[in-house]
């Protein structure tokens, strides 16, 4: 079992994944969406190549749309 931090927000994983999958479980679209991971800024090509590991810390920034 994996510990990682979300934006302030601890959580538990069953084990590794990558990111891309973590972020489209929480039901976001990994296209609109930044993401920093211990505190660097992970580029979206990379998502579905990083693994989280144990200790991760997440900040997740929404891209909202509007006019």
């Amino acid at each position: 079992m994996l510990k990682i931090t979300v934006n302030g927000e601890h959580r538990r994983l069953g084990g590794p994944v990558d990111l891309q999958s973590f972020l489209t479980g929480l039901e976001l679209n990994p296209k609109k969406v930044a993401v920093e991971r211990n505190l660097e800024i992970v580029p979206k090509s990379t998502f579905a190549d990083v693994i989280l590991a144990d200790g991760d810390t997440l900040e997740i920034v929404h891209f909202i749309g509007g006019g």
